[in-house]
């Protein structure tokens, strides 16, 4: 990646951006640490470092949010009521709850998670799926991705050729994001089966 940068300047900047957004587990950290960096090393103007960057994410951010209106609802709802669902005990109407939730926080939801690793990339997806608004998911997609860049580039120009030192901060902070995440899906799960147990134990009472 840092080669691509040195070879391209603005325009590896961009390519590696979209790809990160497009496949998240590239680290965004790099890109923009080094890009930042590379305003005191190489003579690049940060300024134009974030725009590069952020038309970068927009780009990845398209993608996935097409990706998201390809897959529908609707095959997801057939998806889920064949064996694959059966297999992770997902039912049609678990989408429409899905799907429900996301509209009502989708605004908040497509804002704040641009700063999320790995999830600043997947909430386009669900985004599409629920046919979100496209020049509202633009404006949050381009305000997200914006502060997020903005950061990371200006504190790579800080730390100059030390920007490297910023790495293990932020993938603990990656760490952080993907255990409260594991914890997050662990306890909805939990508490979906233990909802369902209890709605049929209320049923069998009513029936007795």
């Amino acid at each position: 990646m840092i080669q691509i940068m040195n070879d391209y300047g603005y325009l590896g900047i961009f390519f590696l951006i979209f790809i990160e957004n497009v496949f998240p587990p590239i680290p965004s950290e790099v890109v923009l640490l080094f890009g930042g960096a590379m305003t005191v090393l190489a003579g690049l103007n940060a300024p134009t470092v974030v725009v590069v960057a952020t038309l970068g994410s927009i780009a990845g951010a398209i993608v996935l949010y097409l990706l998201g209106r390809i897959l529908k609802a609707e095959r997801l709802r057939r998806l889920f009521s064949g064996r694959f669902g059966r297999i992770l005990r997902l039912k049609p109407e678990d989408v429409d709850k899905a799907t429900a939730w996301f509209t009502r926080y989708e605004k908040k939801a497509v804002l704040i998670c641009r700063c999320v690793p790995i999830v600043r990339s997947l909430i386009s997806i669900p985004a599409g799926i629920a046919e979100m608004n496209v020049p509202l998911f633009l404006l949050l997609t381009t305000l997200g991705s914006a502060v997020w860049n903005t950061v990371l580039v200006c504190l790579g120009s800080f730390l100059g050729n030390q920007w490297e030192t910023a790495l293990p901060f932020f993938e603990k902070y990656s760490d952080v994001i993907l255990v409260i995440a594991i914890i997050a899906v662990v306890a909805l799960v939990v508490w979906w089966f233990g909802f369902r147990n209890r709605k049929k134990k209320t049923r069998a009472k009513g029936r007795h």
